[in-house]
């Protein structure tokens, strides 16, 4: 910040001008004063501050999907969030974590490479823990995961890619699937130990327990979609809204939602007296109603299909003759036909 100076020192030194006691020359000549920025060119930078930028909010994105399905999953309080997004050798990351740890290799399909995600010894085992019915305590001491261990953790992380391919999908469609998961780091060589990675830590919290989870992406996994880490792209395919990528994810997941189908056989008026008599066994018949008769099928609250109901074998069925909306379409066409010749 450049000094102020008082009215004194002002006074002073228009005084000492006057007197030629300070060349003028001197106080306009401009300083050298370049600022150096040391180049390391064993570690280059590969991504700029606007790509770190995007891969910081794309991630905050998977932070919030896996705190809620984390909650869900494991019954407790759980709190992710980003903490950094740094870039630097695969060697500094390698050493930075702990021997054992829990080192997931993902796919990142259609993406080329692998990425690793690795979760903290103590964050593991708290996890463990609650799913076993305990308080969600974590390690007292470091130790590897058993065969059991291993396969609910294999469990947790397939859930947990399911949030990053959300987060991703406004980029691309990414299919990241659990490649195996490790304990030593030195067993996890995806990339050469000079190049360079992008490293998103998670601070993680499992009720009491925190620790951190590190999402390490190669830059030779990401350099095909490299271009589209900028905020001004990340923000326009925000604006554009649903995608055709994010139309086919969301028809996967509701292709397996439950709907409740009710069908209307018949109907009839009874009395209250009728009514209060009626007792556990009485059947009731419906005369008006025969086995050819239409009948409406609902979904939900919403009549939707006329239908026949039926028998298959020794059960009752429908048979789904049309939509109830076609039938409204053609009545209120003919009426406007109709309306036409008169």
């Amino acid at each position: 910040m450049p000094e102020v100076l008082s009215q004194d020192e002002i006074d002073q030194l228009l005084t000492a001008i006057s007197a030629g006691e300070v060349d003028t020359q001197e106080i306009h000549q401009p300083t050298d004063q370049r600022k150096i920025k040391i180049y390391d060119f064993k570690r280059p930078d590969k991504f700029s501050k606007d790509q770190i930028r995007t891969v910081s909010i794309m991630h905050e994105t998977f932070a919030r999907l896996t705190t809620t399905s984390l909650s869900a999953q494991l019954r407790s309080l759980v709190a992710v969030h980003v903490a950094s997004v740094d870039q630097l050798t695969y060697e500094e990351f390698i050493r930075s974590i702990p021997n054992p740890t829990t080192l997931a290799v993902i796919d990142m399909d259609p993406l080329k490479g692998s990425a690793i995600l690795e979760i903290d010894p103590a964050i593991t085992f708290s996890i463990i823990d609650r799913l076993f019915g305990g308080q969600g305590e974590g390690a007292k001491f470091s130790r590897e995961l058993t065969d059991i261990e291993q396969s609910v953790m294999e469990g947790i992380i397939v859930r947990v890619l399911g949030n990053l391919r959300e987060s991703w999908s406004t980029v691309i469609d990414l299919r990241p699937r659990l490649g195996g998961i490790e304990t030593n780091p030195q067993f996890a060589q995806i990339v050469p130990p000079s190049e360079m990675v992008v490293l998103v830590t998670l601070e993680t919290k499992v009720g009491d327990v925190e620790g951190m989870m590190n999402l390490c992406i190669p830059y030779l996994t990401i350099e095909p979609i490299i271009s589209k880490l900028s905020a001004q792209y990340w923000y326009s395919s925000v604006r554009r809204g649903t995608t055709t990528e994010n139309l086919n994810i969301l028809r996967e997941r509701l292709e397996n939602v439950g709907v409740i189908i009710k069908a209307e056989i018949g109907s009839m008026q009874l009395t209250v007296r009728d009514v209060l008599a009626l007792r556990a066994g009485d059947i009731i018949r419906l005369d008006n109603t025969r086995v050819n008769d239409p009948m409406v099928l609902m979904i939900g609250d919403r009549k939707k299909f006329l239908c026949r109901p039926g028998v298959i074998g020794n059960k009752l069925a429908v048979q789904v003759s049309k939509k109830l909306e076609e039938i409204a379409q053609a009545e209120f066409e003919e009426l406007t036909a109709g309306g036409e010749e008169d």
